[in-house]
């Protein structure tokens, strides 16, 4: 049975980051979903514990997920809580997604676009910058499995090869828990080192709401279907052991490599 995620534990893996978050404009990315529910839950309680605030932003889309009245059910339990959700609305519709050939990619991209331009219209200071993500030990493991199907197993042409390179680099980026930016804002990914169903007994044990509309497009992402296998075959895997491997067998690049991306390109290309 997998357990839940413990308070204490959890802080003692994030003292020094957390530690030198007072002072800083943190902005948590929030979906609604059950990771950035359970990471938004540990920042409340860190928060608290370490003199720090946060903003909580959500994009609203695909908007087929996010009705007014599913909104107004999260929205209130948080606030009871002491957190305020900023939804943003996207000037798109669902009608782009069933149209493309990878739905996810392309939500994906319109997600980034917009929460490019929520932080360039809103942030003046960029070195008081903490991004907060909420990729789990799972997404990670999924992302090393895709790198060796599409690229080390499969025969690729020119063209496929320079896009699994470019995926390559947007998601290696993603197995370090902390990034400083060489423009000065910083990236926190706070569940890193926990299994996706250590993060489901969280949200059951502490009766978080997530939102109950599924995505209609989710069976399209390679790394949901392979979550699902790992919750069936009962899965779970280190994150040290994880990035060790990663590292030795697909030259997993120094986090320094990422600080010097253009703070443009990184966040509407790579992050």
């Amino acid at each position: 049975m997998a357990p839940s995620i413990d308070y204490s534990s959890w802080k003692k893996n994030h003292l020094s980051i957390l530690n030198g978050l007072r002072d800083k404009r943190i902005f948590l990315l929030f979906s609604g979903g059950k990771d950035s529910s359970v990471c938004l839950h540990l920042l409340l309680e860190a928060g608290r514990e370490f003199g720090f605030s946060f903003e909580v932003h959500a994009g609203a889309f695909p908007i087929h997920r996010y009705t007014a009245s599913e909104k107004e059910r999260i929205s209130a339990y948080w606030q009871a809580r002491g957190a305020d959700i900023v939804w943003h609305e996207v000037a798109r519709d669902d009608a782009c997604l069933e149209t493309s050939d990878n739905p996810c990619m392309s939500c994906q991209e319109i997600r980034r676009q917009k929460l490019s331009a929520v932080l360039i219209n809103t942030i003046e200071e960029w070195d008081k910058l903490v991004m907060v993500v909420s990729y789990t030990l799972w997404d990670i493991v999924s992302y090393a499995t895709e790198h060796l199907f599409a690229g080390v197993f499969s025969r690729a042409d020119e063209r496929d090869s320079r896009d699994v390179e470019k995926r390559f680099v947007e998601t290696s980026q993603r197995f370090y828990p902390f990034l400083l930016m060489n423009e000065g804002y910083s990236v926190f990914r706070p569940l890193l080192r926990y299994n996706g169903c250590d993060v489901l007994k969280t949200v059951e044990e502490e009766s978080i709401p997530i939102l109950r509309i599924p995505c209609s497009y989710k069976d399209s992402r390679p790394k949901r279907t392979l979550e699902s296998y790992y919750a069936r075959m009962g899965l779970r895997f280190d994150y040290d052991q994880v990035f060790k491997f990663v590292k030795q067998t697909m030259g997993l690049p120094d986090a320094e490599s990422f600080a010097g991306i253009d703070k443009k390109k990184y966040l509407t290309k790579v992050f």
